[in-house]
């Protein structure tokens, strides 16, 4: 071994050079990787020089390497500290880069008090926002570690000493470089061992997020890639965020690093794409309040609209005309089944321009014969064709997904009507079950792509022959793997939709489901006894979708759970599904009984909007 490489690998030797250059100190290390903080002789200043644990074997290697590293110092991004120098001494390569670039990740943790939860979300960010560049080149960092982040005096984040210690032969083709790079790249073996080294990196950087965010080393080693050697697929360690830790944790940020280090390695972010969406979607929502993803939402409910109207509204519109002289309860049944043309009615009438010229007192209307009764048909037929067609600028797999939760939805809305307690309006309990999916809906139509990865998360995965039994394989809740991919819970998405439709805080408390885990207790007016039926019926509606050996048991949970407060058992439950299978089969239309009475459709024609508080009518 070279005398140079000795003092380098043997830090207690009196004499530290490295060429040109005196080593004054480590500032970190892992195992394939050291760093340390030299002084130029020549020039006098400082630089921190990285370099391999192992050096190249022989000629060819080195000069594959010094290639990759020319490579990787023409990358140009802020996230990316610039390579000062790059070369070799004595066969051992090294990467230079100007200490006044900032300090490493490690020396600022060491000096500084524990800082801001934002704050460290902002250097993860930048760290994410390089790697994606770098990845985007074909090339990978290899070695993540915190001696390897650099911290700067204005706050901001990057990474360096890319693709410094990756041995030679794995270095991908885009990274090598050379005359037929280009053609190489496209070779489907490089291609997958450029996306195990870049999903590397990104497991590597929740690492980073959970060290920061708990206070502590995952696993207690300082080496994130020997953490990832006893994570899966390659260990059974788990690595979760504590509950219990320097400064509160966010729901949100706990659930996108706890999916980035997730023991189910299907689903860990892919790419540093997707890691840096989820965290910018809950900066920027949250920490910024710039509204995020939930912002962009409403300004695209403003230009396309919320949902596309179902096939055939030509010709649901031309029917309008014969049936236009008819009572307003049956032409509202007309229009109900089409979930895009109620939500238009609804937002037609509740929007802040017509509640301005509405009489004083009225609350929001949450039926559509109120809507009829106000603008008539001709303001129906207004409604509809202002609506796009379907499916939109979805494409086959996302209108098939967006039909499938539009069914399951008013599924539940008639499991709803059927399992209303007696005296409550039937059209008003099926909008309050629809509108709490309100989230669920926009983002499946708005968010296809994002839509379809929390559906993924969701998904159980079936234990592998012979796996033990303590390995966890469910997928993700809702809420949390809405979290992990867009930043915010959808539940956001539809509580923001019905306030810029105009709807009330006594309709969004209706709308917003209660949570699995919350005890369902004894309802405080007819507000809340709506919310409780509805999330009732979409309990059952979303048990339904689990698989078959799991249905029963969900289903007996829903009984079990509002058994007190509705009256629920599992022979009440199945009659109510079947009620709402039927109603589906038979053209969608409500039931007109509820179990307990048979309301009062004349008297109910004229009163439509919300119910109050203190009313037990809608």
């Amino acid at each position: 071994m070279p005398n140079a490489a000795a003092h380098v690998l043997h830090p207690s030797l009196p004499t530290r050079t490295f060429g040109r250059f005196a080593l004054q100190r480590l500032l970190g290390k892992s195992a394939i990787s050291m760093t340390w903080l030299a002084l130029d002789t020549q020039s006098g200043a400082e630089s921190m020089l990285t370099m391999p644990r192992v050096a190249p074997a022989g000629r060819q290697a080195l000069g594959a390497w010094k290639v990759a590293a020319r490579r990787t110092s023409r990358l140009d991004h802020p996230g990316i500290a610039p390579v000062g120098e790059s070369g070799a001494y004595e066969n051992w390569p090294f990467v230079a880069v100007d200490r006044r670039h900032g300090i490493t990740l490690d020396e600022w943790l060491a000096l500084h008090p524990v800082p801001q939860v934002d704050e460290l979300a902002l250097w993860i960010g930048s760290v994410l926002r390089g790697l994606a560049f770098a990845h985007d080149a074909g090339i990978a960092h290899h070695d993540l570690q915190g001696h390897l982040v650099l911290v700067n005096e204005r706050g901001a984040a990057s990474v360096m000493a890319l693709a410094v210690s990756a041995p030679p032969g794995e270095l991908s083709a885009a990274a090598r470089g050379g005359d037929n790079s280009r053609l190489a790249s496209l070779d489907p073996g490089d291609l997958r061992t450029h996306r195990a080294d870049a999903e590397r990196d990104v497991l590597a950087c929740g690492l980073l997020a959970h060290r920061l965010l708990s206070g502590e080393p995952a696993l207690g080693s300082h080496d994130i890639g020997e953490v990832i050697a006893r994570m899966a697929p390659l260990g059974r360690d788990i690595v979760r965020l504590p509950w219990t830790t320097p400064l509160p944790i966010p729901e949100a940020l706990r659930a996108i690093v706890d999916r980035s280090t997730s023991s189910q390695a299907r689903l860990r972010y892919r790419n540093a794409r997707t890691f840096l969406g989820a965290l910018d979607g809950w900066r920027e929502g949250v920490v910024e309040g710039a509204g995020g993803p939930v912002a962009l939402l409403l300004d695209r409910l403003r230009t396309v609209g919320h949902l596309p109207a179902l096939p055939g509204l030509a010709q649901r519109v031309q029917a309008l005309t014969k049936i236009e002289g008819r009572r307003t309860d049956e032409i509202a049944r007309f229009l109900l089944p089409d979930m895009a043309l109620s939500f238009e009615l609804l937002r037609t009438l509740n929007s802040a321009q017509v509640q301005g010229t509405q009489i004083a007192g009225n609350g929001p209307v949450l039926t559509l014969r109120r809507v009829v009764a106000l603008i008539g048909v001709n303001g129906v037929r207004a409604a509809a064709n202002s609506l796009r067609t379907w499916p939109g600028p979805l494409d086959d797999d996302g209108a098939k997904a967006l039909r499938g939760v539009i069914d399951r939805v008013r599924l539940a809305g008639h499991a709803a009507q059927a399992m209303r307690p007696a005296g409550y309006d039937g059209e008003v309990v099926y909008l309050v079950a629809v509108l709490q999916n309100l989230g669920r809906l926009l983002v499946c139509y708005h968010f296809a792509d994002e839509a379809e990865q929390i559906r993924q998360l969701m998904r159980p995965e079936p234990a592998a022959a012979g796996e033990a039994s303590s390995v966890d394989t469910s997928g993700l809740g809702e809420a949390v793997a809405s979290f992990a991919v867009l930043g915010v819970d959808i539940e956001s998405f539809g509580t923001a939709a019905a306030r810029h439709w105009g709807l009330g805080d006594d309709v969004l408390h209706m709308i917003r489901r209660l949570a699995a885990d919350a005890p369902v207790r004894k309802p405080d007016g007819d507000a809340d006894l709506l919310r409780i039926v509805a999330s009732a019926a979409n309990e059952a509606v979303d048990a339904l979708a689990l698989p078959s050996p799991r249905i029963a048991g969900a289903l007996a949970n829903v009984a079990q759970r509002y058994a007190r407060t509705l009256r629920l058992d599992m022979k009440a439950l199945h009659a109510a599904l079947q009620e709402a299978r039927d109603a589906m089969t038979h053209g969608g239309h409500l039931a007109a009984k509820s179990r307990s009475e048979s309301l009062d459709e004349e008297r109910q024609d004229s009163d439509g909007s919300a119910p109050a508080p203190s009313t037990s009518q809608a």
